[in-house]
Parts: C-alpha cells; sequence; structure tokens
C-alpha cells in the first residue's frame, strides 16, 4: 500500500515464537492442535489466498477471550480461510461461530480447512458482503431462529468497521464482547489519512467514543504481524 511503512523488529518476532509454542504445545489436549492450524495455513497459501490472516499469537488472544466471555454464539466479519474461525470454534466445546465472508473462493477454502479442524457442527460460513449479510443476521434473531451473540471479531473492509459495529450492537447480549482488528495502522491511526482504511479506523474509534451503549479502549500491538493494534468494545 503506498506510503505504508513497515515496522518490524526481530525481537517481537523472536518473542512471538518463543512463547506460542510452550503456551500452546503438540500435545492430545491442546485444541486446536498446531497441525491443525499449520495445514490451514499451508492450505490458504497453496488456494493464493492473501498472507493476512491473525499470528498464533493473536489467534490464542481470540480464544482466550472469547473463553472468558463465556461466548456460546460468535460472529465473526471476514473469514479468509478460516483460521481464526478455528481459534474461535475451539474456545468451548458447546460454541457456535457465524462467520461471514465477501469472497466465495475464500469461504470454500475455509470451508475445507473447518471440515479438516473437525468443527463444520459447530461453523456456519456466510457468503456475500458484511454489509448485506449482517442485516439478515439481525432479522432472523427478531424472529427468534437464531440465538444473540456473546461475541463479534470483526476483521474485513476497514471502511465499513463502524458499520459493522452499528449492526452488531443490536445481535448482541448486554456484556457482549467485539473486537475489531487492524485500527492502529502501524500508528497512522493517530492523523487524518485520505487511506480509506485509516478513515474507517477512525471512525469506529471515534464513533463509539461517542456511543453510550459501547465502551472501548485501542490496544497497541507488536509481534510477528508487525505493529498494529485492535479496539476492544463491551456492550453495555
Amino acid at each position: 500500500m503506498s506510503g505504508q511503512s513497515h515496522e518490524k523488529d526481530d525481537r517481537w518476532t523472536a518473542v512471538d515464537r518463543y512463547s506460542f509454542p510452550h503456551l500452546h504445545p503438540s500435545s492430545p489436549t491442546t485444541s486446536p492442535s498446531p497441525s491443525i492450524l499449520e495445514h490451514a495455513l499451508a492450505a490458504s497459501e497453496e488456494a493464493g489466498l492473501p498472507d493476512i490472516a491473525v499470528s498464533p499469537s493473536q489467534g490464542k488472544y481470540l480464544q482466550l477471550t472469547a473463553r472468558l466471555a463465556r461466548a456460546k454464539n460468535i460472529l465473526e466479519v471476514g473469514t479468509l480461510g478460516g483460521y481464526s474461525t478455528i481459534w474461535l470454534a475451539t474456545s468451548t466445546p458447546n460454541v457456535k461461530v457465524t462467520s461471514v465472508e465477501v469472497d466465495a473462493h475464500h469461504a470454500e477454502v475455509a470451508r475445507a480447512n473447518i471440515k479438516n479442524a473437525g468443527l463444520e457442527d459447530r461453523v456456519e460460513v456466510r457468503v456475500g458482503p458484511g454489509i448485506e449479510v449482517l442485516p439478515r443476521l439481525v432479522t432472523e434473531i427478531e424472529e427468534g431462529s437464531r440465538q444473540r451473540f456473546q461475541f463479534v471479531f470483526i476483521d474485513a473492509d476497514k471502511e465499513n468497521n463502524w458499520n459493522y459495529v452499528d449492526i452488531a450492537i443490536g445481535m448482541c447480549e448486554p456484556g457482549a464482547c467485539i473486537i475489531v482488528d487492524n485500527v492502529v495502522q502501524k500508528g497512522r491511526l493517530a492523523k487524518e489519512s485520505d487511506d480509506p482504511r485509516i478513515a474507517g479506523a477512525r471512525r469506529v474509534v471515534e464513533n463509539i467514543g461517542k456511543e453510550d451503549r459501547l465502551d472501548g479502549i485501542v490496544v497497541q500491538t507488536v509481534g510477528e504481524k508487525s505493529y498494529d493494534g485492535f479496539l476492544l468494545v463491551i456492550v453495555k
């Protein structure tokens, strides 16, 4: 992307690569298993998907946060190859994940990765633009055919960050957690920009600050995925 810096530091990557195998070891009780995760990444790469999935440490953070939220129903906006979906679908044994993906090819790869992980009974992948699919989910909740969500992970087109949050609020239980990924953008969040991704990140931060139904904070991160951060939000 034009004008985008790529701040990386060997120390950040080294910490991720040291700590993750210790905290998520290869053992019969580890879920998801490292081999399943590696398969999902390899299959996504082979299928030509972009290398923009969360890192292993970020994936486990999502899993643990969903567990802390006691999430039984999770909404994910942006499936890609299903890597983060697999993390979310293993947060508890009875969790259900609804994941929305705009690209039919990505969704096909994700479904195969999810099936390989043995999680097809826990995950539903909906294909279509999030801005069109989410209102249909709202209708299903209003009609009583779908339960409300306790956890939402948004990692899709950044221009619609706020639109996704705004729609998701009405589908969440009080106390639900919403995470919006990639809002820091290597520090560019702090400056006005013509880049629609940055504008979308700034809009969601500013609008959440004005929204009485929400409380949130930006958490900056470093690691294998360079310097970025996410927006952590609680629905009141």
